[in-house]
């Protein structure tokens, strides 16, 4: 993921789902380039009482020039759930240099889109529009607790 130390020796487990779709299960095309291309929901639970906020960042590690960023979310309130089509944090560039949520749109075959989920021991001093790189690198030794949930999606 990054040269970062990013997290403490105590971390705890988060837990990620989405009721649109189960671990390691197919992303429905309305949250893709097929459709809607709206965020899914997400719900969080096992968060750390010392968390302050939280950051989500969803990456296609499959695609063809390298690892491509579908989402970057940060200071999210440390709550339990991100509703579908919205975006309750600050939010980076994604691999198009857009600020927001693209969603899967595979050239080919079946991609793994991996939801990790970040909790942070403080708020982050960074503007919206910031790429990955900055966004670990604020991150760096205030994680405390991290989950992950993979979705599958193969264009039809």
């Amino acid at each position: 993921m990054s040269p970062f130390t990013l997290f403490h020796i105590d971390m705890a487990t988060l837990n990620i789902q989405s009721p649109a779709f189960a671990h390691n299960g197919y992303i429905p095309a309305k949250y893709t380039c097929d459709a809607a291309g709206v965020n899914p929901p997400l719900t969080f639970s096992d968060i750390p009482e010392k968390a302050q906020t939280l950051a989500l960042i969803i990456e296609d590690p499959d695609a063809p020039h390298g690892t491509f960023d579908h989402w970057l979310l940060w200071n999210i309130a440390p709550t339990n759930a991100i509703d579908e089509n919205s975006a309750p944090g600050e939010q980076g560039l994604n691999s198009r240099q857009q600020s927001g949520y693209t969603g899967p749109c595979p050239p080919q075959g079946v991609h793994h889109y991996h939801f990790k989920l970040f909790a942070l021991d403080l708020t982050l001093d960074l503007p919206g529009g910031v790429d990955k790189h900055t966004l670990l690198k604020a991150m760096d030794g205030h994680v405390i607790g991290t989950g992950e949930l993979i979705g599958l999606y193969k264009r039809q």
